[in-house]
């Protein structure tokens, strides 16, 4: 909770097809299950079709609005969701372009797991970070600037903005502790 005691929010940016199902299914349910207020934005207000491992289809998620209508000045946290289907759409849509760049201009934490960073990439906004991704993402971090290495979860301040990353769906315990500190702080 916040000092003044008001609800932490969250926002979680993906497109309505290609992410990775308990990418965005459990830290949604975590969060929210904590009192956190969490709203997914998605290119358009259509059903968002998850899927896993990048190829079965998973379940079906309403978005609370899409990416234009999210003011990033009322949330806590960013949450990038990977898929990489999804992810390397959202990296080509300028208004979850413009999102992160508002995150870390503003210095609020950002949390991106697998291949979600590609959006960070986009931006320019790895460049002196330390973070993880999905193995397939190592080049394009590291051409970006960033220190890329191979961990379940790592958590970075330099630049006035925390950025809180992981590999793949199989680290989301560790990932998530780290989003409930940053939530905590």
């Amino acid at each position: 909770m916040s000092d003044n005691g008001s609800k932490r929010k969250v926002l979680a940016i993906v497109t309505n097809y290609g992410v990775e199902q308990d990418e965005l299914v459990v830290p949604v349910d975590h969060l929210r299950e904590r009192g956190v207020q969490v709203d997914v934005a998605a290119l358009k207000k259509d059903d968002i079709e998850t899927l896993v491992g990048d190829k079965d289809p998973g379940a079906s998620v309403r978005p609370d609005l899409t990416l234009e209508e999210a003011d990033p000045a009322s949330y806590d946290l960013l949450l990038v969701p990977g898929g990489t289907l999804n992810a390397d759409t959202l990296r080509l849509q300028e208004p979850a372009c413009d999102l992160v760049r508002a995150f870390t201009s503003a210095g609020r934490p950002v949390a991106a797991i697998c291949h979600g960073p590609w959006v960070l990439v986009e931006t320019g906004s790895v460049s002196g970070k330390r973070l993880t991704s999905y193995a397939s993402l190592r080049t394009d971090v590291r051409n970006a600037g960033g220190d890329w290495v191979d961990e379940p979860v790592v958590t970075d301040e330099t630049g006035g903005w925390k950025l809180i990353t992981s590999r793949d769906p199989g680290d989301l315990d560790p990932f998530l502790k780290e989003v409930d500190a940053a939530l905590a702080a």
